[in-house]
This record gives structure tokens, C-alpha cells and sequence, in this order.
């Protein structure tokens, strides 16, 4: 047994789009088999280790405390490899953390997590993203996907940093090679397997005081963070989609509003200092996503719990000081 801090990768090995980009993986470097691991296999390559699910991996809730119980090494991360599914079918490849916020505790998680907290998103999300952005540029998969973050959304539940890495949106794309291979790339550079780099591994000390943005508002697709992730300075925790903060009307002009909006943002707030310690957490609001007495309870809260609420402008503003 030994207390070696380990990364994982969770692979989904009855989902392609999962499946492909360990395969090119373990294709590409010198795994060592290890012996079954709660009778999953298992790989491991540096500090990384792969443990591959066979079931779905939504419902699979502390893979992190698993793994340790399991092998005595501490689990300072997990990655999930993924296929993502949505409605417009649209082929697209995206990034993002996890976590059913804005649900009520007592209620039942219909795709994973622990209903009302956030896991603690992946210090990764930003630099990963902008990754993404540039290994995308001047292929051949610039006209055929669309790149773009997801907010935080289902299981499964963890208290380690976290993100998935997906290929979207339809069974036609999730085979997609070419989208596996390169977002393979993505988790072996961005993890230090070819030059011993790690790429967006927060530093308490050496990152403290930069800025580190939470997004509440808008749509599934993330567009506020999108466009601020990919500034160089700001690293990324949770993004919070309007529908991940449910509002009800008080009945007087003096309480805060009720609804769940306040529980989903405290656990997106507590999850994203727990991964950056020592960062400067900021808030950005998409103020078209609500109404001007949901705006005016966000505000009060935040000022309540003394976390700023800047426009695109200010951060910008921020970053140029």
C-alpha cells in the first residue's frame, strides 16, 4: 500500500466516444496492466492511472475514495472521457464540471451526483479550453464540430476536482476517430505525458489572488464563459445555467427570494474555493437571463457573502492592471 497522489482517468468502456480516447491513449503510451481493481480493469502510466467502468459512469459517486480504499493511493483528480448527448445534434466537442446544485437534497438525481452540491471543478476547465480552441484551429475538424463549454451538470458525485471531456452529440459523431485522437492529445499533453508538464494544475501559493470566475445565467452552452475562459488570467470554476437557479417570488418586498437559486449558488461558490485555495473567486452575470428583482436577490446575496459580481468589462479591466 502506498499513499502516492494519483490522477484518474474514468473510462466509460460501453461508450465509444469514451472508449476511443483511451484507446489511443494506452496505443500510444507504455501502460502497465494492473490487476483488477473492484474487479474494473486498471492501467497505470506515471501518476496517472485509467479504471475502466463498464456500466455508465454517472452513478458511479466516489470513484475517488474507491480507488484509495482499494490501492492506498490519494486521488487528486479524476477525468472523464465522454460522449455528449443533445437534442439539436449538433457534432461538437466540449469541457465541463459536474454537479446537481440547484436540486432539492431530498431529491433524487436523475443523471448522478449528490442532489444540492457541485463537485469541485477541475482547475483544468480554462487552459484545457483554450487547448481545445487551438489544437481545433486549421484542422479538419474546424468545419465539422462546433467548440464550446457546457455548464455544470449531473453526476457523478466526487470531492475531487473533476471535468468531462466529450465528443458530441449523436451516435453518428461519437465514433468520431479524429475527434478521439485529439482529445486524447489534449489529456496526455495537458496531463504531462509527453514532456512531464502538467497544464492547469492550480498552485496555492503561486496562483494566489488571480481570478478565478463562477458564471450565472444563460444557456446550457456556456456562452459568457466561452468567451472569458479564453482570456489569458482567468481560470475557471462552475458555471451555473439560468435553469440550475430556480426562483420563487417572496411574498414581501424585504425577504430574499425563495426557490433553490441560493443553495445552488452557495455550493457552486464552496466547490470552487474548495479546488483553488487562495483564489480571487468573481462572479459574472448574464443579466438578459433574469429578471430585475432575480438580478437585484443575486446581487444582495453575493454582496452578503462579500464575492464580487463584475461585468465582461471590469474583468477585462482587471486583467489589464
Amino acid at each position: 500500500m502506498t499513499s502516492q497522489q494519483v490522477s484518474i482517468l474514468a473510462v466509460n468502456s460501453g461508450d465509444i466516444a469514451s472508449y476511443n480516447q483511451a484507446k489511443y491513449l494506452l496505443a500510444k503510451f507504455n501502460w502497465e496492466e494492473l490487476g483488477a481493481v473492484e474487479g474494473k480493469s486498471a492501467y497505470r502510466y506515471n501518476d496517472v492511472r485509467m479504471w475502466m467502468f463498464e456500466n455508465g459512469i454517472l452513478f458511479e459517486d466516489d470513484i475517488d475514495k474507491r480507488w484509495h480504499k482499494q490501492t492506498g493511493e490519494l486521488v487528486s483528480e479524476v477525468i472523464f472521457p465522454s460522449r455528449h448527448a443533445a437534442a439539436s445534434g449538433k457534432p461538437s466537442l466540449t469541457l465541463h464540471p459536474i454537479g446537481v446544485p440547484h436540486l432539492l437534497k431530498d431529491e433524487h438525481p436523475k443523471f448522478g451526483g449528490k442532489s444540492g452540491y457541485a463537485a469541485p471543478p477541475s482547475t483544468r476547465l480554462s487552459s484545457w479550453w483554450k487547448m481545445l480552441q487551438n489544437y481545433v484551429e486549421g484542422t479538419d475538424l474546424a468545419n465539422q464540430f462546433e467548440l464550446t463549454l457546457e455548464v455544470t451538470h449531473h453526476g457523478p458525485w466526487l470531492e475531487v476536482p473533476a471535468l468531462f471531456i466529450e465528443i458530441g452529440s449523436t451516435e453518428e459523431t461519437w465514433p468520431h476517430e479524429g475527434a478521439a485522437e485529439l482529445l486524447a492529445s489534449i489529456i496526455s499533453d495537458g496531463m504531462g505525458f509527453t514532456n512531464g508538464k502538467n497544464v492547469g494544475l492550480w498552485d496555492s501559493n503561486e496562483n494566489a489572488g488571480e481570478l478565478v470566475l463562477v458564471t450565472l445565467g444563460g444557456g446550457h452552452y456556456a456562452p459568457r464563459a466561452n468567451k472569458l475562459a479564453s482570456m489569458d488570467g482567468v481560470w475557471l470554476g462552475h458555471m451555473l445555467a439560468t435553469y440550475a437557479l430556480p426562483f420563487e417570488k417572496a411574498e414581501d418586498d424585504i425577504s430574499l427570494p425563495g426557490g433553490t437559486w441560493k443553495q445552488s449558488i452557495e455550493s457552486a461558490l464552496d466547490a470552487t474555493k474548495k479546488a483553488f485555495p487562495n483564489g480571487k473567486i468573481i462572479c459574472s452575470m448574464d443579466k438578459k437571463a433574469f429578471r430585475g428583482w432575480q438580478r437585484q436577490a443575486i446581487r444582495d446575496f453575493l454582496a452578503a457573502v462579500e464575492i464580487p459580481l463584475l461585468t465582461t468589462k471590469q474583468i477585462i479591466e482587471m486583467l489589464d492592471k
